[in-house]
Formats: structure tokens, C-alpha cells, sequence
């Protein structure tokens, strides 16, 4: 048997994530009825980060999965993201010596029923080509136009100025420097030389940097050759970020740079520690964006 701990954390999407576990259930029951050798079927545990939702995603998810072995985790309401995965994945490692591997699994995240097969598919060719095991980012698509990628792994283009292209589906699982960990499996090969997400990390930008990371430690780290699951993209593009900085007060850009969501924090500290040398350039530029917007946009030609 495949042993897998499955990591999330939530923070009041109850519907997001009980959809969420829903389909991972109906994801590894499709994959364990398909399979045909029993010794590869999957035997799931998931912990799950409960940080403070007020919304009654705990006990919807104790009455809708009762007979499945979730572990739901208190937070302390301040773990957002990056901490909220931590928090679950050292529960985790509490039984470290069970799991071949660690899926981590965002809870607005909708797996389709071939998603097991894709990831353990990658697995195999990875293993094949590299004769190791590695990270795999699971490419998730829009929920309304299967075609537009939202997240998956991206590769780089010029590492100083950090320029990166995102990859697409193809006919075999490819080679990336990074990637999102919307639904990404991580080998216990990885977990044991390399640890877990990085703790300097709040909300965002800890999983390029594990993948990043991970690649930078001899690991492969691939993308699926096809989608594993929907997700929508909920950033804000830049020209959105422009208009919206543009129009605030200074007092208001702090206000909004200082709340971990938007993890300008977490950026900085990504740079510093995978571009090292783009760093002093971030900071100052960090600095007009925030000081001297306009000046910033000019600079980066959106006037």
C-alpha cells in the first residue's frame, strides 16, 4: 500500500473545502478501484488546519466525512497560509515513519477523479528518467475554460530579474524550478533531506521556495503532463495592483502592504533567499512602489 498524509489548513471557505475533500475522496476512490496492482492503492490521512474559522467548517466536516481519518488541527487564527500548512505537516511528521509520501492540498482546490492518476503517473516517469523521486505540482485549470491554466510550475527565463514562464500541459510530465502547491506530492525522499515549508514564511511564496529549493538539492521537480483539479486564479493582475496603489493614500498602502495576504513580506524574503543578488534591487523598488508609486510604474513602464 501507498501511505499519503494529505495537508491542509482553512480559514472560513467551508463550502470551498468541503467541496475540496469530496473530491479528493471521490479522486483516490477512482484511482484505488482503477488500479490494478493492490499493493500501489493509496491509504489516505489528512490533517487539516483549522485556524480559527467561525463558520462551522469543523463540525460540517466531522458530520459529511465521519467515517474518514481526518485529524482537524485547532490553529491559533494567525497562521494564514504558509503556517497553517506548517502546523499540519508537523502533526504529520509525528507518524513520519509511515508515509512514501506528503500531498499538500489547497482547500479551494477542486481535484478531478484522474488526479491520482496523473500525480502517481509523474511519479513513475520521474523515477524512470531521474531514478529518484521528486515534487510534483498538479496543473489546475479554471473551472470555466478548462484551457487557461491557473497554477501549476513555471521555469525561468532570466534569473536576475526574475522572469519566468508558466509551462502548459503537454504529452509527458516536465522539468520546473518552481512551482504553486495547489496540489502538490512531495516523496518522503524530499521531507527527509530537506524538511518541510520554511518557517520565515506567513501567508505566501513558501512553496516556490520549498520547490525551488527542493530543485536546488538535486531533486526533480515536475508538472503533471495534464490537469489534476480546478482552481480560480484570485490574484490581482498588475495593472489591477497599479490603479488600485495609485489611488490609495500612503497611509493606505502601508495599511495594505502590512496585512500578510498580500505577502509583500513573503516576496522579499523569497528573493533574498533564491535570487540573492536581485535582493537590494527588490528592496528599493519595494520602497518607491510604496513611497513613490508613480515614479515606480514609470520606471517599469506602466504609466
Amino acid at each position: 500500500m501507498t501511505n499519503i498524509a494529505i495537508l491542509l489548513t482553512c480559514f472560513n471557505r467551508k463550502d470551498k473545502t468541503l467541496s475540496s475533500l469530496h473530491s479528493l475522496y471521490s479522486a483516490l476512490e477512482y484511482y484505488n478501484h482503477k488500479i490494478e496492482n493492490s499493493t500501489k492503492r493509496i491509504i489516505p490521512v489528512v490533517y487539516l488546519t483549522d485556524d480559527g474559522c467561525t463558520d462551522g467548517t469543523r463540525e460540517a466536516i466531522q458530520k459529511e466525512f465521519a467515517d474518514k481519518d481526518i485529524h482537524i488541527l485547532k490553529g491559533n487564527g494567525n497562521l494564514f497560509w504558509a503556517g497553517g500548512m506548517r502546523f499540519a505537516w508537523n502533526e504529520a511528521l509525528k507518524r513520519k515513519e509511515e508515509w512514501d509520501y506528503y500531498l499538500l492540498l489547497n482547500d479551494d482546490t477542486t481535484l478531478f477523479e484522474t488526479a491520482f492518476e496523473e500525480l502517481m503517473a509523474t511519479n513513475d516517469y520521474c523515477q524512470k528518467t531521474y531514478s529518484k523521486s521528486g515534487i510534483y505540482s498538479g496543473i489546475t485549470c479554471s473551472p470555466t475554460d478548462h484551457s487557461k491554466i491557473t497554477y501549476g510550475g513555471d521555469i525561468f527565463l532570466n534569473k536576475f530579474t526574475g522572469k519566468r514562464r508558466r509551462l502548459g500541459v503537454s504529452d509527458h510530465p516536465q522539468m520546473c524550478d518552481l512551482t504553486n502547491a495547489n496540489i502538490l506530492l512531495v516523496s518522503k525522499e524530499v521531507v527527509d533531506k530537506i524538511g518541510i515549508l520554511y518557517d520565515g514564511y506567513i501567508h505566501g511564496a513558501a512553496d516556490y521556495d520549498y520547490t525551488y529549493m527542493a530543485r536546488k538539492s538535486g531533486f526533480p521537480v515536475l508538472i503533471t503532463a495534464k490537469q489534476c483539479g480546478e482552481c480560480d486564479f484570485d490574484h490581482k493582475t498588475d495593472d489591477d495592483k497599479r490603479e488600485l496603489f495609485l489611488s490609495m493614500t500612503l497611509a493606505e498602502r502601508k495599511k495594505y502592504i502590512s496585512n500578510p495576504l498580500r505577502s509583500g513580506e513573503d516576496y522579499v524574503t523569497l528573493i533574498k533567499r533564491t535570487m540573492p543578488m536581485k535582493y537590494p534591487m527588490t528592496w528599493i523598488f519595494r520602497q518607491l512602489n510604496l513611497y513613490m508609486p508613480r515614479l515606480y510604474y514609470w520606471l517599469n513602464g506602466r504609466r
